[in-house]
């Protein structure tokens, strides 16, 4: 029997040997190892032998088998590699894939630049909802229902009494509400208008301000604005007030810094003016005073509001809002 065993050992090596690739050796393995393989059929066959040479027979054919498995899965191995391309070997000496950062978005960086500067004025952070009820959104800040002044704002409304808000001036006064002056907070947020063109999207960013406290002036306001604009562009930067009008603040004012393009020459950014419109700003109508239970006469304050879009392209110096909201990776990797 252990004769048969060394026999059928030597036949395997020999059909090894001369295997050219992968699948002849599985047919070797087959032959040898199978459910119906030569090796297979001596182990069957072991309990057949007389007592006396069942263990030595049984202990060579397991040597065998054992042997065989361990030839066949090295002549697999040697196959794989001497298949490996050189397209497919790795080369260690090449810098590694280094995997693709995420970044904050234009828009957020810009709005996060504007909150630290007013930080360090003193002012606080606050957010609140996107979805406003009328009364938070207009009537406190004195936009009466059906009056003339609600033009100013195409709104999407959700019902009769809720709507998206179309700044973030409802803050302003939840904050009034349940705060006794000196209030002093900037409020970043979305908000929510009925235009669309090269300037203007149905949802875009704002930073509104408040500041109120005892004996506040319009020169307190020109001179916050003046440093916010100095620090987020420069020194150089001036700045103009002109007449305008909104329902929350008398006297109201739009604010317009010196052309960061051009300064002040006049081009193509600034319509040949020299100046560009950043912002509206003016002191806090007594009519919100009144609404937030705030002694009259007691307390005066200013506020302001910026569009974060605006600021970013003429801090980046883009010409269409909407490449802010196309998700264009090559537009956004700019910054």
């Amino acid at each position: 029997m252990n004769k048969h065993i060394e026999q059928i050992q030597q036949d395997f090596l020999e059909s090894l040997n001369h295997a050219k690739d992968a699948a002849e050796i599985q047919t070797i393995s087959v032959q040898y190892l199978g459910r119906k393989g030569l090796i297979t059929l001596v182990l069957k066959g072991i309990s057949q032998l007389p007592k006396e040479e069942r263990p030595g027979a049984g202990k060579k054919a397991n040597q065998v088998r054992i042997t065989v498995d361990k030839a066949i899965q090295e002549a697999l191995q040697n196959i794989a590699t001497q298949n490996t391309t050189a397209e497919d070997a790795i080369d260690v000496s090449l810098p590694g894939r280094s995997p693709l950062k995420g970044s904050l978005h234009p828009v957020s960086q810009i709005q996060q630049e504007i909150c630290d500067i007013f930080s360090r004025l003193g002012f606080d952070v606050a957010e609140g909802p996107e979805v406003e009820s009328d009364y938070y959104n207009f009537e406190a800040l004195n936009f009466p229902k059906n009056h003339p002044a609600r033009d100013m704002q195409d709104t999407f409304f959700v019902s009769d009494d809720i709507v998206l808000r179309t700044h973030t001036s409802p803050l302003q006064i939840r904050i009034m509400e349940k705060t006794t002056p000196p209030v002093r907070v900037v409020t970043p947020g979305k908000v929510f208008r009925c235009d669309s063109d090269l300037t203007h999207t149905p949802m875009f960013h704002q930073v509104e301000g408040l500041l109120v406290d005892t004996d506040i002036s319009f020169g307190d306001l020109k001179g916050i604005l003046t440093t916010f604009f100095h620090q987020m562009f420069d020194e150089k930067t001036s700045l103009r007030f002109r007449p305008s009008f909104f329902p929350f603040t008398e006297p109201s004012a739009e604010v317009d810094i010196l052309c960061v393009m051009c300064r002040g020459k006049g081009c193509r950014v600034c319509s040949q003016t020299g100046w560009l419109e950043v912002l509206g700003s003016g002191m806090v109508h007594p009519a919100l005073y009144e609404n937030v239970g705030y002694p009259s006469g007691k307390y005066t304050g200013f506020a302001f509001g910026m569009g974060v879009e605006r600021l970013a392209m003429l801090k980046y110096g883009i010409d269409d809002i909407r490449k802010f909201f196309e998700n264009d990776i090559r537009f956004l990797q700019q910054f």
